[in-house]
Formats: C-alpha cells, sequence, structure tokens
C-alpha cells in the first residue's frame, strides 16, 4: 500500500479511474484541433477494446472495463458541447463516487506546439471553456489533466480571435493528421504508464517527449 506524503489531499500515487477526452459533438468538428481529446478517447477505446456508446444519463459517450494492469477504467466523451463539458463529468463523478483527483481530461492547448504533450496533476482552466466548466462542476482544480498540442495559427497575432476561432476549430492538414496520428498512439502509451507508475511519475516520460 503507498505511504501517503506530507502534501496535504495529494495522494503519493495518483491511479485514474476516469479519462476524459473534451470535444464538441457534432460531426462538422470531427477531426478538427478542438476536438483532440475526442481522438484520444477513441485512440484508448481503439487499443484497449472498449466499445464507446451513447449514455443519456452521464450526457454522454462511455465506457468501463479493465485497464492495462488489471484496475477499473471507464472512458467518457461529454456529448454536452465544450463549455458545459463539467456537467457530464459531474454526472459520472457523482455516479461513481469518484474524487477529482481520479480523474484525467485530455483536451487541446494551443499554447503548446503540434507534437507536444503536457501531463500535470493539478491547475487552472488556462483560458480552456471545457476547463474552466469541469472546473466549476467538480469544485476543484486538484484532477490530472494531459493537454495536447495544436499550436498557434500563423502570422496571427495576441488579439485576433477570428484566426484563433477558425484555427481551433479548423481540421488538420494531411501532414498535420499524420503527425497526430504518431502524438495519439503516444497518449495511449503516457495514459498506461499512469496506470503503472501513478501521474506523477508518468509526468517524467509524458513531457520530456516532442514529434518535431
Amino acid at each position: 500500500m503507498a505511504k501517503m506524503t506530507e502534501a496535504p489531499q495529494q495522494p503519493a500515487l495518483v491511479i485514474p479511474q476516469l479519462i476524459v477526452g473534451l470535444g464538441n459533438p457534432e460531426p462538422k468538428y470531427d477531426q478538427t484541433r478542438h476536438n483532440i481529446g475526442f481522438a484520444a478517447i477513441d485512440a484508448l477505446a481503439n487499443a484497449w477494446q472498449f466499445s464507446l456508446s451513447e449514455n443519456r444519463k452521464f450526457q454522454g459517450q462511455f465506457a468501463e472495463g479493465l485497464a492495462p494492469g488489471g484496475g477499473k477504467i471507464r472512458l467518457l466523451k461529454p456529448l454536452t458541447y465544450m463549455n458545459r463539458s463539467g456537467q457530464s463529468v459531474h454526472a459520472v463523478t457523482s455516479w461513481y463516487k469518484l474524487p477529482p483527483e481520479s480523474v484525467l481530461v485530455i483536451y487541446d492547448d494551443m499554447d503548446l506546439p503540434l507534437g507536444k504533450t503536457r501531463l500535470r496533476l493539478s491547475g487552472s482552466a488556462g483560458g480552456h471553456n471545457g476547463m474552466k466548466s469541469i472546473i466549476s462542476h467538480l469544485n476543484s482544480q486538484n484532477f490530472s489533466r494531459l493537454r495536447i498540442g495544436i499550436g498557434k495559427p500563423k502570422n496571427a497575432e495576441e488579439k485576433d480571435n477570428g484566426k484563433t476561432v477558425s484555427h481551433v476549430l479548423g481540421k488538420f492538414s494531411g501532414t498535420e493528421s499524420k503527425l497526430m496520428d504518431e502524438v495519439l498512439d503516444f497518449v495511449v502509451s503516457c495514459v498506461e504508464l499512469t496506470f503503472k507508475q501513478g501521474v506523477e511519475k508518468a509526468m517524467n516520460r509524458c513531457n520530456s517527449w516532442s514529434i518535431e
């Protein structure tokens, strides 16, 4: 049994029990940068042979089964639209009585370059509306998150919201899609590492990797 560290409210070994990928549900959002969280859940479901299906109670596509290593794991794609992702996450955590610390959220990050991932134990929303909603509904920032870099739009100024929105909701180019396939393969490996070593140790591997 893992020993408790001196850090308050933080177990020595954080093992995810619910993995959430963020995105928007309509077909027009398929394969867009903002939906890379959905793509990550699909990659995990495919790797573990889980069958995702719509669960109205959880307001999302949901699956559960045994993760590599034998622990029970649940996958969730909220179908509430990005800005209300917290409703779906809260429905699952309430039903299964899961603490915020057992949740791992995967989502896009424009501040990270394409081909880079960043795993963290906790933190703020960083301007991401899906994360704002989850933090609000869980009433906590103390849950793990895996950000997938989607890069910034080329030649866009900081306050050019039009270009930012079209970039985030745009689809990956052919070259970018091939690169993202590699990223998603790595995301599966990274998540599986959290089961074996816990999130904190897995951070060393997940945060030092990148595709150039």
